[in-house]
């Protein structure tokens, strides 16, 4: 039946992803906005074009398209990207493509409201936070599945995925545990995979400075109702800084299978990497390195029909080898992580709005030799690879909860609320509840209002309550972080032109944060009351749509985020590690241009200014690609015009760095 039709709203509604379990945050039951964003500052959405083989849509008046079914994130039961109360931000496959980075850590630099600070090049040692926050209150997930650690934040962003495997990434700020549960304290990443419905092969390799060597392949093979795509790859570098050198590979595959009345999806990962942790955890000992492998598996469905029923099992296991002297045994620390649950989903529409549900109950557990209470000597477990080093120390925790909400929909309004029951077991058997509520008010199809209230918690890690070494020592009285998140803004869409404003405060309670009283003191595991509140704006014109023709200018894109923090206690600390080395201003600017024929050069401007004793400073970078069916080849550098900065620490950080690649791909029949 044809719809009415609104002129000039630049909507596209998207049907490809709308009842596939891996699209859209949709294998934890919800499905997300879908825009095309400029990598500087991915907050602004812009309309998807439909370019997808066999995906149907109305030609309507004046310039808006409509596909039946665009679902949205924000709330467990998907919603249409006009109904939605919430925002999501979603870096495309085109943005990864024309970015000038060298991982996937680096594309989320240009996000102007995600702090990103590394201790090196490509990703290898990186801290992601929100709005403010530290590395241990995002959540992290691989197509809607928890991969965060327990063990350390620092450990989280160890995808074994390559940026080829990506499809997009879709960012979530603001607490929102009545949808995540724990761990979503600050806002949420998701890591969204290709799903090719077609037999491909691609592989690609690059190489530059500093020894800088990796390469990768992919291949993707269906039959009928079976697809299945299989990925991996690997790399070495010297280095741009000292002790900074690093080897890495990973192995993806993912399946899915339809069927008339459900869906299956599967996939199982595999990360390893060593390298040199320049003062990872202490300047006091410059020459640290470490070892991590992770293996991660989960399988989800969905049923079709007017009540959906979405489960999911999931299990994540890694190792963690870190010497605090290179090569040495002193302070060297082993630990073994063990998560695995089940996640249970549903909901439906009916006349009243739409209603979901859930339950899930997942464990997490360790073995180590720093962290955890001591073991009786019969429960030893020899370290894997080693002789004569035992796991003597263990701990677990098994979560539970339940959730439930509705969403009432109206011509002009939407109104979303819900609510999780949680209980941990680290904690007390008692259940907590964690709220939240998200209104939105369209004027008009293009002109979006919205107001959103959540509340959020986080547990410590076990890197909080129990580590120890001669510089740090960890907390066994620490309780769970809460945050009360509240949201204000407005969304403004019309083909090539966009914008977005969000005001934003966090109120949080029982803070944790790693730090020293005074100058010869070590770093402590503490706690305090702290409340982050900023602003974000951010702007995009797409020259193409706006000319209704290609120009040599084709984007250009720019955002600013501002933040203040307030502690809540006058005690003095000397320094803080972690929490309150937040970036006070970040702003944000990219250009994507044509040069001459298939040749175009993407630029990406970033400049920052970070809390406790750091020098604002500001990076430039270009990626100039030749572009032809079957193949592409590039030059791209990083920070080129030479800039030496701090981040972290004393950490001095990389200057110019070179890069020159190719990839090809072909379709088989």
């Amino acid at each position: 039946m044809k719809k009415k039709q609104h002129r000039g709203s630049g909507v596209i509604t998207w049907k490809q992803y709308s009842h596939k379990g891996y699209s859209a945050f949709a294998s934890m039951g919800r499905l997300v906005r879908i825009g095309v964003l400029a990598v500087a500052t991915l907050g602004t959405v812009t309309p998807v074009q439909a370019e997808t083989e066999g995906m149907k849509h109305e030609e309507t008046e004046g310039d808006e398209k409509t596909l039946d079914e665009v679902q949205v994130t924000g709330t467990i039961a998907p919603l249409t990207q006009l109904q939605s109360a919430r925002i999501v931000t979603v870096l495309t496959r085109s943005d990864i493509e024309a970015a000038g980075v060298q991982s996937t850590n680096d594309l989320l630099k240009l996000a102007s409201g995600v702090d990103v600070r590394q201790r090196g090049g490509f990703g290898i040692q990186t801290d992601i936070s929100i709005d403010g926050g530290t590395f241990d209150q995002i959540t992290l997930l691989l197509n809607g599945v928890n991969i965060s650690s327990p063990q350390t934040g620092h450990l989280s962003a160890d995808f074994p995925v390559s940026p080829q495997d990506i499809e997009r990434i879709e960012i979530l700020s603001g607490a929102d545990s009545r949808v995540y549960g724990g761990s979503s304290f600050g806002g949420c990443i998701n890591i969204v995979t290709r799903q090719d419905t077609l037999r491909t092969i691609s592989a690609g390799a690059e190489g530059g400075m500093y020894g800088t060597f990796q390469a990768d392949g992919r291949v993707a093979l269906t039959f009928g109702k079976l697809s299945n795509r299989l990925s991996g790859g690997g790399g070495r570098s010297d280095g741009g800084t000292t002790n900074d050198d690093w080897r890495r590979g990973q192995l993806y595959y993912q399946g899915n299978y339809a069927h008339e009345q459900f869906d299956l999806n599967w996939q199982f990962g595999l990360s390893k990497k060593a390298y040199g942790a320049n003062t990872f955890y202490s300047a006091a000992y410059p020459d640290q390195f470490e070892r991590n492998e992770r293996y991660l598996m989960s399988i989800g469905a969905e049923t079709k029909g007017k009540f959906r029923f979405l489960p999911t099992l999931y299990w994540n296991r890694s190792y963690d080898n870190f010497e605090l002297v290179r090569g040495s045994r002193f302070g060297e620390n082993f630990h073994m992580t063990n998560i695995y649950g089940l996640r249970l989903n549903g909901h439906i529409s009916w006349k009243g709005g739409k209603t979901a549900i859930g339950a899930e109950v997942c464990n997490e557990g360790i073995l180590s030799t720093n962290l955890g209470h001591p073991m009786d000597s019969c429960e030893y477990r020899r370290v894997r690879g080693e002789n004569n080093i035992w796991y003597d120390k263990k701990d677990s925790r098994t979560n539970v909860s339940y959730s439930l909400e509705h969403n009432v929909l109206l011509d002009h309004w939407t109104l979303s609320a819900g609510v999780i029951a949680n209980m941990n077991t680290s904690v007390d058997h008692t259940f907590r509840f964690y709220p939240g509520i998200d209104i939105a008010y369209r004027p008009k199809t293009y002109w979006k209002l919205y107001a959103s209230y959540s509340k959020g918690f986080r547990l410590p890690t076990f890197t909080d309550l129990y580590y120890k070494s001669p510089t740090l020592n960890g907390n066994t009285d620490l309780q769970p972080e809460v945050n009360n998140s509240f949201q204000l803004g407005t969304q403004y869409s019309r083909p090539g032109i966009q914008g977005t404003l969000r005001l934003f405060y966090n109120r949080g309670r029982n803070m944790i944060d790693w730090v020293m009283y005074s100058a010869t003191d070590i770093y402590h595991s503490t706690s305090f009351d702290l409340d982050n509140m900023g602003v974000q704006t951010e702007a995009k014109v797409n020259f193409a749509q706006c000319c209704k023709k290609s120009i040599f200018l084709r984007s250009f894109s720019v955002g600013y985020t501002y933040i203040y923090q307030d502690r809540k206690d006058d005690k003095v600390i000397y320094r803080s590690n972690y929490a309150l080395e937040y970036l006070r201003h970040k702003f944000v600017a990219s250009l994507n241009h044509s040069i001459v024929s298939k040749l175009d050069a993407t630029w990406s401007l970033r400049w920052q200014h970070r809390m406790g004793n750091y020098q604002p400073y500001a990076t430039l970078d270009v990626k100039l690609q030749w572009t032809e069916k079957k193949w592409q080849a590039y030059v791209q550098g990083t920070n080129i015009t030479n800039c030496r900065y701090y981040d972290l620490g004393n950490v001095r950080q990389p200057g110019i760095w070179v890069l020159a690649g190719a990839r090809f791909n072909i379709n088989l029949k």
